[in-house]
């Protein structure tokens, strides 16, 4: 059986995957912040927890020697856990600037530098980065998420050139605003003393929500083509967009350019 360690598996879309990878013969390594939520999993032979923090190169090591004490062989690495955080620049707070930097762009670099010997050991591995659409576009709002997300992109592209030699494959993943706990834990600014922002983020927010309630068909999608990723690795870094919404966004951004793109964007919105 092929083993894959899914970073952020206890719940939303990684509780997905792992459930999905599971049921269809691979032993997967379920890590998370706190193992208060093995009970997701109880019941289900091929999946074992871990507890691991992205944000923290000591609970990486210590996940990293536990995961290996248990598997011989790592197959594939998925780097899924992510924060949401919608916020006007100027009243973002340092903390959870500083929080979305760590979990979303920096715990997928500390997973990858841990796990990077690991592959060149066993001449083989793949490492799957969870990006987003506002990994190749960016949208009102985004300023913090979309930047980690564009940062995993530049930083997974770079990475593979390094790994090419040691048989390491690298891929990017992208889609839309999916049904899961994920929307639900995004932390937004407050209502503040200005209109034109306070009106800004119920819009984006509204438009948010009911994209997110039409796409029931869209987790289904995701996790049954990131098993065909790792079924079939990449020889060379390579993105994979999912969903209608992610490939119309992508499409039309890099057909219109980004002022013909922005203009749509602030019509559809400030209508």
């Amino acid at each position: 059986m092929n083993n894959v360690v899914i970073t952020g598996a206890c719940g939303g879309i990684g509780k997905a995957i792992a459930l999905h990878f599971a049921k269809n013969g691979w032993n997967v390594i379920c890590t998370m912040m706190r193992l208060e939520h093995v009970k997701e999993f109880q019941g289900i032979e091929n999946i074992s927890c871990y507890e691991l923090d992205v944000t923290s190169t000591a609970s990486i090591a210590a996940a990293k020697k536990k995961i290996l004490e248990d598997f011989e062989s790592i197959d594939v690495v998925i780097n899924n856990a992510g924060k949401g955080y919608r916020s006007f620049v100027e009243f973002a707070e340092d903390d959870e600037i500083n929080t979305i930097v760590d979990v979303n762009w920096l715990g997928v670099v500390k997973v990858c530098r841990a796990f990077i010997p690991v592959f060149r050991k066993q001449k083989k591995g793949q490492f799957i980065n969870i990006s987003s659409i506002a990994g190749l576009v960016n949208l009102p709002l985004g300023s913090f998420y979309h930047s980690t997300k564009h940062a995993v992109e530049s930083f997974s592209e770079c990475m593979a050139y390094e790994l090419i030699d040691f048989n390491i494959s690298v891929a990017t993943v992208q889609f839309g605003n999916t049904p899961s706990g994920f929307q639900n834990n995004v932390v937004k600014t407050g209502h503040t003393s200005l209109e034109s922002y306070n009106y800004l983020m119920d819009k984006i927010c509204l438009i948010l929500e009911n994209k997110t309630k039409k796409n029931t068909d869209l987790k289904p999608l995701i996790v049954s083509e990131l098993l065909k990723i790792a079924n079939n690795p990449a020889t060379n870094f390579k993105r994979y967009t999912i969903g209608f919404d992610a490939k119309g966004l992508n499409l039309l951004r890099n057909k219109l350019g980004y002022l013909l793109f922005g203009r749509i964007i602030r019509k559809s919105i400030f209508k």
